[in-house]
């Protein structure tokens, strides 16, 4: 945890060693919200990530969604996640699915790739694998541009609670 006091007196490389992987393996995201500081509150900070990752072309932005794990998929079960996304699913309890569970997972998660061309996103902090699999049966009908659109903000929904348990308020 940072006081925001120090993370407003960090220079760049520190900042980003401390915050570069807040967006999953995406230091490119912190190296840009770096330069908002100093950071009046928290707010302020997360509002930075989330302009950082707005302000992307679409290119950066679809790498950024594709670093991001599958929910309950094979990096998942293999432990080959950010420490934040294990704690995170784990939390929804995707890493105690039964083997049929795992296996609708894996099948939603490839037809939305499929679909979409990139993982599907889902800030599950507070969400149960139910509302998770809703999710995917409600998203798997949008349009492209309106899955890059809800994946962006559910990727600042990541962001948002990453931050927050990093900084106290």
């Amino acid at each position: 945890m940072y006081a925001l006091e120090d993370v407003n007196r960090m220079d760049r490389a520190t900042f980003v060693s401390a915050f570069g992987d807040v967006a999953e393996h995406s230091p490119w995201v912190a190296e840009r919200a770096f330069a908002s500081a100093p950071f009046s509150d928290r707010a302020a900070l997360i509002a930075a990530f989330a302009q950082a990752m707005e302000a992307a072309g679409e290119g950066e932005q679809l790498a950024l969604i594709r670093a991001h794990p599958d929910l309950a998929g094979k990096a998942a079960r293999a432990g080959a996640m950010a420490d934040a996304s294990k704690r995170e699913q784990a939390g929804a309890g995707l890493d105690t699915l039964t083997d049929a569970e795992f296996e609708r997972f894996t099948r939603l998660n490839d037809s939305y790739r499929e679909r979409f061309g990139f993982p599907f996103i889902f800030a599950v902090r507070g969400a149960t694998k139910d509302m998770i699999l809703e999710a995917f049966d409600t998203r798997l009908l949008n349009t492209p541009e309106e899955e890059l659109a809800t994946a962006l903000s559910q990727i600042a929904r990541i962001l948002r609670f990453r931050l927050e348990d990093l900084i106290p308020e």
